[in-house]
């Protein structure tokens, strides 16, 4: 059996959209963050979102401030999850192609377990990976290879016949750290600026994932 671990926001599915709505929400403000212009702020994570909020408003605050408007952002992003987003064109049919050459799929984020378990279900998708695991699920968090590790072992399979589908710096780190080979997408945050990370794989279209996995981890 092999593994293919997948990060979520920008791999999966892209979520900038729901997540830039939540901090314009907390903030009270429809367009302070824009989701053309500010795409890859979103993927730093809501507090990101809101110190540079209340930085164009010339704001100051501490981060108590940040916490407590978090709290906030949290309760928003939740009640509209999924309203603009949706997984990336051909992961379906890619997940298909892949499950009928044996391979079995787990999710390594840095997004909340419960939050990313909801997204999930409301993307139809939680059934199609049975381990998920968040930055809260241990006691470490990506890059530490002690996420990615469990994902794995939670589906029953072996680090060595595994590795990691990602699209950012610290998916990178991730599987170097847990020495497995990493493929970096080019849809998510960084653009075609992945290939710069020296990734084991570029991927610019989920229609060619199988035969790249096939490349990288072949079957035997």
């Amino acid at each position: 059996m092999r593994c293919a671990i997948f990060d979520l926001d920008g791999t999966i599915a892209d979520t900038a959209a729901d997540l830039i709505l939540s901090a314009n929400r907390t903030l009270g403000e429809t367009a302070l963050i824009d989701p053309a212009r500010d795409r890859e702020l979103a993927f730093h994570g809501g507090k990101a979102m809101l110190r540079e909020g209340l930085r164009r408003r010339a704001e100051t605050f501490d981060e108590a401030r940040i916490e407590a408007l978090y709290d906030s952002l949290l309760v928003h992003y939740r009640r509209d999850i999924c309203l603009h987003t949706r997984p990336f064109p051909g992961l379906v049919e890619a997940l298909d192609a892949l499950e009928g050459a044996g391979w079995r799929f787990g999710i390594c984020t840095n997004k909340p377990e419960a939050l990313a378990r909801a997204l999930m279900a409301e993307l139809a998708l939680d059934h199609r990976f049975p381990v998920l695991v968040g930055p809260d699920t241990f006691a470490e968090r990506k890059p530490h290879p002690l996420p990615f590790r469990e994902t794995v072992r939670g589906l029953g399979g072996e680090v060595g016949r595994s590795l990691l589908i990602g699209d950012s710096r610290t998916d990178r780190d991730t599987a170097r750290a847990a020495g497995v080979p990493v493929v970096l997408v080019t849809f998510g945050v960084l653009g075609r600026d992945v290939a710069d990370l020296a990734p084991d794989g570029v991927l610019d279209d989920y229609a060619d994932l199988p035969a790249l996995l096939e490349a990288l981890l072949p079957a035997g």
